[in-house]
């Protein structure tokens, strides 16, 4: 395992136990590191800050997700659904068989459970979300194919 992925796995781990403690608790801005997206799952450049973890009392995870122009996350669902409020830039979301849409600095996306979608970076413009997404039997995300450059480049609905 690499050691960023290890010591992120530890923070996680270690954050995990200390909200089962039931105390109010901050976790200090870089005391988790970013992870690249997975190339698996991505296509292009895009980084995850970790925010929080599921747990027993809040069972859905927070992540700060940024990609860079033209980055994108492949199709995917989420047993759980997922939430996903624009911060800053200009990205792209598009729900299988339909258009591609526009999302803006405080826009929010409601991803439903089990619809298939991608979304990411503008072509010219990068773009960070935070993400809340919810887990199921321990699960919050079933990957697919990657969006091809096609699916990617069709005229948006603004």
């Amino acid at each position: 395992m690499p050691k960023r992925i290890l010591e992120t796995a530890l923070c996680v781990a270690a954050l995990q136990a200390t909200l089962a403690e039931g105390a109010q608790q901050i976790t200090a801005a870089g005391a988790q590191h970013s992870v690249p997206g997975p190339e698996a799952f991505f296509t292009g450049r895009a980084r995850i800050d970790p925010l929080w973890p599921a747990s027993e009392t809040l069972n859905a995870s927070g992540a700060l997700v940024t990609f860079e122009p033209g980055a994108r996350s492949a199709w995917h669902t989420h047993p759980a659904g997922q939430r996903l409020v624009v911060h800053s830039g200009v990205g792209l979301t598009q729900e299988w068989g339909q258009p591609v849409q526009v999302i803006r600095p405080g826009d929010v996306v409601w991803c439903p459970p089990g619809v298939k979608h991608w979304h990411g970076a503008a072509p010219g413009t990068a773009m960070t979300h935070v993400a809340v997404t919810g887990t199921l039997d321990g699960k919050n995300v079933d990957w697919m194919e990657k969006v091809s450059d096609e699916q990617y480049s069709a005229t948006p609905v603004e």
